[in-house]
């Protein structure tokens, strides 16, 4: 008898980890248009003597390999979603990718800003009519795969917009992108500065401005994701969760935990403490409105019988 019940108390915690996401498929087209740009804007960057242009090239050569660690955690997330070894499924893994994604932006800003100071004090002479030429096709590609990975389809479908809770990892790939269109602009910008005023310091300087708002974008997504990594408590949706228990009227919540598991979705661990206790399932069943959460324990005390007067 036992044998056949416990199976139906049982569940996957998967959390739908172990579906393709929409994001896979367009961060996979964007890393063959980012590849392809790639090799057209440093080859025409080593020729023509921009440094903007050659910035913008490498650039793009190290979101390729970022793009391409965007695609490994959805694949990862996807493939080890069942297993055992994770306690609450691989959603996490979303929230790593868009971690080392941010890092590496970090660390392509600095490559940006270094490369432009050398530059600044090193200037050489461009060939503005091809370099502005190969600026406005990488700003083309870039814009196109920024309108591929911009849109967010992979949210989960619930009343609760103010808990709307971003992929990391496909910010991730957007924002490394989103800096490619960045430098492309200011690429363009500085030449057409450079070939018409003969300012050759306009070049560099775009690379600098550019490396800072980059830098920028990388902090803001390193903070987001980080939070997920440390379980930093929902506290919007702790808020939810005392109100859906305190329903009752002699219920008080003694511990109360709730965490990001993966993009939109939500665990939480409750303690309650009450004089006329009732199920777990009970208590589970007020939380249904909270439609973020899709796993929740709880534990259910009684207060104890004060001592006796001495």
């Amino acid at each position: 008898m036992q044998n056949v019940i416990i199976p139906t108390w049982q569940h996957t915690h998967a959390f739908g980890q172990d579906k393709k996401r929409e994001s896979e498929t367009r961060t996979t087209i964007v890393i063959i248009l980012t590849a392809l740009m790639m090799v057209a804007e440093i080859s025409a960057g080593l020729l023509f003597g921009s440094i903007a242009l050659l910035a913008d090239g490498l650039h793009m050569a190290s979101h390729a390999v970022a793009l391409v660690i965007n695609v490994f955690a959805y694949i990862y997330a996807r493939r080890y979603a069942h297993h055992t070894g994770f306690s609450f499924g691989t959603g996490k893994v979303n929230a790593l990718g868009g971690f080392t994604g941010a890092v590496l932006l970090a660390v392509f800003a600095l490559i940006m800003a270094w490369e432009s100071l050398e530059r600044l004090l090193n200037p050489v002479e461009i060939a503005f009519n091809q370099a502005i030429l190969v600026a406005i096709i990488g700003l083309v590609v870039n814009g196109v795969s920024a309108f591929i990975l911009g849109e967010q389809h992979d949210h989960a479908e619930h009343g609760h917009e103010h808990h709307h809770e971003h992929d990391h990892n496909r910010r991730a790939a957007y924002l490394h992108v989103l800096a490619d269109a960045l430098t492309s602009v200011l690429a363009i910008f500085a030449l057409l500065a450079g070939k018409y005023f003969g300012w050759l310091w306009m070049d560099p300087l775009s690379g600098i401005v550019g490396a800072i708002l980059v830098s920028r974008w990388s902090l803001g997504l390193i903070r987001a994701s980080s939070e997920v990594l440390l379980d930093k408590q929902a506290t919007s949706l702790v808020d939810e969760v005392k109100e859906a228990l305190t329903k009752e009227s002699d219920a008080a919540l003694t511990d109360v935990h709730v965490w990001c598991i993966g993009p939109n979705i939500y665990s939480a661990i409750v303690t309650i403490l009450t004089s006329a206790p009732k199920s777990p399932c009970h208590y589970r069943q007020l939380l249904a409105p909270v439609h973020e959460l899709v796993h929740v324990t709880v534990e259910v005390n009684q207060p104890e019988t004060p001592p006796a007067a001495v």
